[in-house]
């Protein structure tokens, strides 16, 4: 009896490879949730520190749940003087990107419970890189440009935190809580490619330091956590809402693709966009600066009434406004993808855990089209 060829699934598109309790990303009607809470209700209402015990333990806190909760986030946010060194001497062109993934990998080796894979010693790490992130994001920024690294405050939300320890003093009540709104939508977000490529690494028995290095790689991709960033670099590259027309004409003859707008799983639209789209707006008005802004919606609009994106259910994604969002808030471009791995780090490490539960090593096929019986040859007849 010859067998049914086997199906390619390229890019794994339509491949069902785990259950998950996190959050359900519904890309037919549009809509997110986490842990059944709908993403709008969240990131208008709650801060980020709900949202990760949110995630980690299936539901919101209470005062005091949440008050305990902080306090082990905020014990956490200092980094030891080694891992300052080794920021020092890293190439001060480096990208912001590898610098996160090779400082927090290094962060790991300070870590002593780091090879303890038990559910108490893996709550306590995702507590720890949660925590860390941000300040290494952080310290990067102010070492690369020549500045002394700005110690956390303990309080500070974590929103609050990173913004002071970027720039040295406090931001503006608007950009916090639209950073926060950014890192809560941000959080988690189904089986993206990052969040795969943690899972991968878990699935081996790996520890979570690996799994999350191997996170913060994939995330570094242009068409995955590097899309927001080449989202603001063709805002800026625009420069005026009166060039918007000619650019996308220009455009669309020869690269036919405008960057953060297109989802492999929303064909309705991003729900995630629409909220930033306000809070890009509501930043604009603080500042009483619409330029981005007006860039984007008519860049928006020019592509929305462009069958190319039409016929193929092409909306703004994620990436499209937090790109504004971000930029408004000060935020250098090179740091929109580190502020991303900021935001993902809990939802990576809600699946870590999530997968240590029911393991199984995660072993795609793949189907063989190279040469049979090649014929050996010693070298000096070759």
């Amino acid at each position: 009896m010859t067998l049914p060829a086997p199906t390619i699934a390229k890019g794994l598109e339509g491949v069902v490879i785990a259950e998950t309790a996190i959050s359900d990303v519904n890309g037919s009607v549009g809509t997110l949730e986490y842990r059944g809470y709908h993403i709008r209700d969240l990131a208008l209402q709650a801060s980020f520190e709900e949202v990760i015990y949110l995630l980690w333990n299936g539901k919101l806190p209470n005062r005091s749940e949440l008050d305990a909760f902080n306090d082990q986030l905020v014990a956490q946010r200092t980094l030891p003087d080694a891992l300052i060194d080794i920021l020092q001497r890293l190439p001060k062109d480096a990208t912001p990107m590898a610098a996160l993934r090779t400082a927090f990998s290094a962060l790991g080796m300070f870590d002593t419970e780091a090879d303890d894979n038990s559910t108490e010693a893996n709550t306590r790490k995702a507590l720890r890189m949660t925590a860390a992130m941000g300040t290494i994001v952080a310290a990067w920024e102010r070492i690369r440009n020549g500045q002394a690294v700005v110690a956390p405050r303990a309080d500070l939300s974590l929103a609050a935190n990173l913004l002071y320890m970027l720039s040295g003093k406090e931001a503006a009540e608007a950009a916090v809580r639209a950073f926060n709104i950014y890192l809560v939508l941000l959080a988690d977000h189904g089986m993206n490619a990052s969040t795969f490529a943690a899972r991968v690494t878990t699935s081996t028995l790996s520890d979570m330091w690996s799994a999350i290095t191997s996170a913060i790689g994939t995330l570094k991709g242009a068409v995955h956590g590097g899309a927001n960033e080449m989202a603001m670099r063709q805002f800026i590259e625009i420069g005026d809402p009166a060039n918007v027309d000619a650019w996308f004409d220009q455009t669309m003859t020869s690269a036919m693709r405008i960057m953060g707008i297109g989802h492999r799983v929303y064909k309705t639209g991003d729900p995630r966009m629409f909220i930033l789209k306000d809070q890009a707006k509501d930043l604009a008005d603080s500042a009483g600066d619409h330029r981005w802004v007006e860039i984007a919606t008519r860049l928006e609009a020019k592509a929305m009434s462009h069958p190319y994106f039409t016929e193929r259910k092409l909306f703004p994604n994620v990436e499209y406004y937090s790109a504004i969002v971000l930029y408004q808030t000060g935020i250098p471009v090179d740091q929109f993808t580190p502020m991303f791995a900021v935001s993902r780090t809990p939802g990576w490490c809600a699946h870590i855990l999530e997968q240590w539960r029911e393991n199984r090593l995660i072993r795609p096929d793949v189907i063989y089209t190279g040469l049979h019986d090649q014929a050996w040859l010693p070298i000096e007849a070759r």
